[in-house]
């Protein structure tokens, strides 16, 4: 709602010519005049109807202040679009006038007609006070459901039992679930979770200090694993059936689709003014998407519908003190697909078939997922088989929670947790079934000539990049030996010559694995050996080759295997072979930083 308040000596219109819109009017409001009056010149918004209630209230409310302080009693209400270019529907407009003049108990009132063609005098009485104007923004009414939430496991037998007597069986399962029943007790008060210290110290990530809180910077490292990351969750959604698309990453809060999407999301939004419009920034690809898909003429041939896009980036206003490492931003990196299927039994089947590429993600990355199945109890209690036959066939306990109620547009979802260093969960992978977007985005399809609804699945096949990179660093905290997944490792074989006369066979060696797409490097740095062999341990790297005169002269390279912890003795080609088999299928990249160490840059 926006409010011109002209203090004026007299205000006077005349009707000429209605619109479409225009109001039936009588014939003494045809034309009107009064003195000493305030003039309220209004327009409506997009969004006013959230609470047309809160709306009529809060104007009322200026416009009596604004009258008592010019001591008038008078108040004529005007219609003027021209304060703003997001209206409201002709209808909502009408409907908040009439409230707001009714609302003016006390006060001489005149309406003018909604929807003509006017011509009006004014006189402004030219005091401090006589322009004044205002913005009304009332929030949307968001119903908090008090919902009962009760906690299960689920072994494969199908058999629920009580959650809290499943602690001592599976310690990461354990941790989970001492977290959902908020029994988890703080390890961690005044230390940061290891991963922090990771990402700095292998020069990964860091914070962005010129931007604000939670907002990362990648550097070449970070950023390789990143690029791969990304090309692989792009070819498990491509190979799936999904189709990528890009959609923006700011929309607009008058939308009442996307307002009541966010309310129902629950995160905290990034809001941002363009011009005199209320914006945010997005938290997933939902709404583009959705979009997207209104506008599409879908028939049941069409079905499933599968949508991917890498949402660069997504944005949650996370409070300061929640801000933590590569777990929780304000600004994240979300590969998000959004399936839309004929109706629930159809979405059952590919939740099914969505959850498992989630688990295999898990075992590629060498990430332990856990998983927490939600749902409300009447779903449950309608799909109770096809919940028992989802968990036997994936031979592993879940976590049950029971919902009382629907509070939110998914009435079943199951997201797959790690679990950190202290005990605490990071979700990853999620698969939810929406019963909501489609009614609230007009998301239709035709069948027979007859309008349907779709179900529609919201789907993140590996999670967060940056909650993944998270959940790899985290498990490996502990380990004896940590590493990243040789696919993933920036540098995937460090070649170190003995001294500078083995240099140019070294060279041709990291160029042989380079013909092979395999990351290699050459530490050419003035180290001793020992130091240069540890310096390749703490940087993870799978493979480190010695070359030294037996080397040069035989072609046979002494070869230390971190996974394994042992040294043994191959060829070039041999150990070619041997890392191709250990990447697979998995995506390839080039290095990015420089061949010979001696020539890269200290990033931190």
């Amino acid at each position: 709602m926006r409010l011109l308040l002209i203090h004026s000596d007299f205000m006077e219109y005349e009707v000429k010519k209605g619109t479409r819109y225009a109001e039936k009017v009588e014939d003494s409001l045809k034309r009107a005049k009064m003195e000493d009056v305030l003039t309220a010149f209004m327009a409506v918004e997009q969004g006013d109807d959230y609470d047309i209630d809160a709306t009529v209230e809060e104007s009322a409310a200026s416009i009596r202040e604004i009258a008592e302080k010019v001591q008038t009693n008078r108040v004529m209400i005007y219609p003027y679009a021209h304060l703003s270019s997001e209206l409201s529907s002709p209808e909502v407009a009408i409907e908040v006038m009439k409230g707001v003049e009714a609302s003016l108990n006390g006060y001489e009132v005149i309406r003018a007609p909604f929807g003509w063609y006017k011509s009006f005098t004014i006189k402004c009485k030219g005091h401090p006070l006589s322009e004044l104007s205002r913005s009304i923004k009332p929030e949307a009414k968001v119903e908090r459901k008090h919902v009962e939430h009760e906690f299960y496991i689920m072994g494969a037998d199908g058999n629920l039992m009580p959650a809290a007597e499943f602690v001592t069986r599976n310690r990461d399962l354990a941790d989970i679930i001492i977290y959902e029943l908020g029994l988890h007790v703080a390890k961690d008060l005044g230390v940061e979770p290891p991963h922090i210290r990771m990402m700095k110290d292998k020069e990964l990530v860091d914070y962005e200090p010129l931007s604000d809180a939670g907002h990362l910077r990648w550097m070449p490292k970070g950023k390789l694993i990143r690029d791969i990351l990304i090309d692989y969750v792009y070819s498990i959604a491509v190979d799936y059936g999904a189709m990528p698309v890009e959609t923006p990453v700011m929309y607009d809060l008058a939308n009442r689709a996307i307002y009541e999407h966010a309310s129902k999301f629950g995160e905290r939004q990034y809001r941002l003014k363009a011009g005199t419009r209320d914006m945010m920034l997005r938290f997933a690809a939902c709404f583009g998407m959705f979009s997207m898909m209104r506008d599409m003429h879908l028939t049941k041939n069409d079905l499933p519908l599968k949508l991917y896009e890498l949402s660069t980036y997504s944005f949650r206003f996370e409070q300061r003190g929640e801000i933590t490492g590569l777990k929780r931003q304000r600004a994240f990196t979300m590969p998000d697909m959004h399936t839309a299927c004929n109706d629930i039994e159809d979405a059952k089947k590919y939740f099914e078939e969505q959850l498992k590429i989630g688990f295999q993600s898990g075992s590629d990355l060498g990430i332990n997922y856990e998983a927490i199945f939600r749902s409300t109890k009447e779903f449950y209690g309608q799909n109770e088989k096809w919940i028992k036959h989802l968990i036997r066939d994936f031979g592993k306990p879940f976590m049950i929670e029971l919902l009382s109620g629907r509070t939110h547009y998914w009435i079943c979802k199951c997201d797959l947790a790690a679990v950190d260093t202290f005990g605490r969960p990071i979700e990853c992978p999620t698969v939810q079934i929406d019963v909501e977007s489609a009614i609230r985005f007009d998301i239709k399809y035709y069948e027979m000539g007859v309008q349907e609804r779709p179900t529609i699945l919201h789907t993140s096949p590996i999670g967060g990049i940056e909650r993944v990179l998270c959940s790899i660093l985290e498990a490996q905290a502990n380990e004896s030996t940590p590493m990243f997944p040789i696919w993933l490792s920036p540098t995937q074989v460090r070649v170190i010559p003995i001294s500078d006369k083995h240099l140019a066979y070294s060279e041709d060696i990291v160029a042989s694995f380079k013909d092979a797409k395999i990351r290699a490097d050459l530490d050419d740095r003035d180290e001793s050996i020992g130091k240069k062999i540890a310096l390749a341990g703490k940087d993870w790297v799978p493979y480190i080759v010695v070359v030294g005169e037996k080397e040069e002269e035989t072609g046979v390279l002494s070869v230390t295997v971190r996974k394994q912890r042992e040294k043994k003795e191959a060829s070039v080609e041999e150990l070619i072979h041997e890392v191709n088999k250990q990447v697979g299928n998995m995506p390839r990249k080039p290095l990015t930083l420089p061949e010979r160490i001696s020539r890269r840059p200290k990033f931190i």
